[in-house]
C-alpha cells in the first residue's frame, strides 16, 4: 500500500467522493465538475479514469461492477476500501495541519516586477484586478446557490476561503498600485537590454562646418 503523503490531489479528490457511496470514474467527473472543484484541483475525464486505477491497483478502491447502457462503452462502479478510508483520513490530516510551500506563480511574478516599467506593472495589475473581481463575483453567487439549496455550511467551506483570499489579494494589489500612482513606492525604470542600447541613435559629435 503507498503512503497516504503519495495520493495526487486528485487521487485525494477520487477518494473522498466514493467515501460518499459507490459510483463510475464517468460520475465522479461530472460530480466534481458540477461542484466546481476543477477550480481546486487539474481534472480531466482521462485523468480521472488514470487516478481510479491508480487507487484499485493500490487497493485503495475496488470495481464492484460493470454495466452497459445501449451503445455506451461499459461503465465500471468503484467503492472505496478500509485501506483507502485510512489513507484519506491521513492525506486530510496532514494536509490540514502542514502548510507546504506550492510555489504559486504570482508572488513569483512580484517578486520579479522590477524588471518591467511601473506603468506596465500598474496596467497589468488592473487587468489582474478586473479578473480577481470577476472570480469573486462568481464564488458570491456560488455561496448563494448552495445556502439556498440548504446544504449543510461544512460541504462548502472552501468557498468562503477562496473568497477570503480573492479579497485579500484584491486590496493588497489596491494599496500597491496606490503607492505607484503617489510614488510613495520607488520604481527605477528598468536597465535597457544590450539590444536596446545598439538600437539607440548616437548623439553627434559635434555640428558639421
Amino acid at each position: 500500500m503507498p503512503k497516504a503523503a503519495e495520493l495526487t490531489p486528485l487521487g485525494v479528490a477520487s477518494l473522498a467522493l466514493l467515501a460518499e457511496g459507490p459510483m463510475h470514474p464517468y460520475e465522479m467527473y461530472q460530480l466534481l465538475m458540477a461542484r466546481h472543484e476543477d477550480r481546486l484541483v487539474k481534472v480531466r475525464p482521462g485523468t480521472l479514469y488514470h487516478s481510479v486505477g491508480r487507487l484499485e491497483e493500490n487497493g485503495l478502491v475496488e470495481a464492484t461492477g460493470t454495466e452497459r447502457e445501449g451503445n455506451r462503452p461499459e461503465r465500471t462502479t468503484y467503492r472505496i476500501t478500509d485501506a483507502g478510508h485510512q489513507a484519506l483520513d491521513s492525506r486530510l490530516q496532514a494536509m490540514l495541519s502542514t502548510p507546504v510551500n506550492e510555489y504559486p506563480l504570482f508572488p513569483h511574478a512580484i517578486a520579479e516586477a522590477h524588471h518591467l516599467p511601473a506603468q506596465v506593472v500598474a496596467d497589468l495589475l488592473e487587468q489582474r484586478l478586473v479578473a480577481l473581481n470577476a472570480d469573486l463575483d462568481f464564488l458570491v453567487h456560488a455561496e448563494g446557490v448552495v445556502t439556498g439549496k440548504g446544504l449543510d455550511r461544512k460541504y462548502w467551506i472552501d468557498i468562503t476561503y477562496q473568497q477570503a483570499m480573492r479579497r485579500t489579494e484584491i486590496a493588497w494589489i489596491r494599496g500597491l498600485l496606490e503607492e505607484l500612482s503617489s510614488g510613495q513606492l520607488p520604481w527605477d525604470e528598468p536597465q535597457p537590454t544590450p539590444a536596446e542600447l545598439s538600437n539607440k541613435p548616437k548623439e553627434s559629435l559635434g555640428k558639421r562646418s
